[in-house]
């Protein structure tokens, strides 16, 4: 079944929404700490993102410049207290706009546990619900995940809300402190409005996505 939605993805070409290139600081040395991250926490000596998932987020904040201040400020976060400072691949601003800070061929700390495999996007807002009622807003971001998930071959299945990501079967966590943590931004039931606007769009250029992610056990 993966093979043929994979198979489906790669036949269409959706296209690719206008993206403002905004980079955060990521010379040598946030690489290496990046690297050194990677092999604490996935044994990963590297810090190569390979993308194989999506995860959404919500800001927490009314504004992009707050937002990407604190993603280009390289210092430990002040939840986990730890260093990369935390980054997230795009950012969607309340007009519409997408803004690219990081490459898509390098990991990003926006998911304990996935960000050795997951593109992160963000949106400026409170809350789920407000994202999801900003038409602007959402053209973009459904936009932007359709192409992404063509561009990597990446199935419905691995479009996942931050909420979420204890229950991907692609979440792997080597610190054991860390690993039952999550956020509650983009819960479930706000996702399956997400997801179900995605395969919409995505039907337009006649994508295959395959079916939403099941709900596995996480044991936290």
């Amino acid at each position: 079944m993966v093979a043929l939605v994979l198979a489906a993805l790669a036949l269409a070409a959706p296209p690719k929404p206008h993206v403002v290139w905004k980079p955060i600081p990521f010379g040598p040395a946030r690489l290496a700490e990046t690297a050194a991250y990677a092999k604490r926490h996935y044994g990963i000596d590297s810090y190569v993102l390979h993308p194989r998932a999506i995860v959404e987020h919500v800001t927490v904040t009314t504004t992009f410049s707050s937002a990407y201040n604190t993603f280009a400020s390289d210092v430990p976060d002040a939840e986990l207290h730890e260093l990369p400072g935390t980054c997230a691949h795009f950012i969607v601003d309340r007009d519409g706009t997408i803004y690219q800070l990081v490459r898509l061929n390098v990991i990003c700390r926006h998911t304990v546990g996935l960000n050795w495999a997951a593109i992160g996007i963000e949106h400026v807002g409170l809350s789920d619900a407000q994202v999801l009622g900003d038409a602007a807003q959402m053209r973009s971001s459904l936009a932007l995940t359709v192409w992404l998930m063509w561009r990597y071959k990446i199935p419905l299945a691995d479009v996942i809300g931050h909420n979420e990501s204890l229950s991907s079967p692609l979440h792997k966590e080597l610190y054991a402190p860390w690993r039952c943590q999550t956020h509650g931004d983009w819960k479930r039931a706000d996702m399956n409005v997400y997801r179900t606007r995605v395969v919409a769009l995505a039907r337009r250029y006649g994508l295959v996505v395959g079916p939403p992610p099941r709900l596995r056990p996480t044991g936290c």
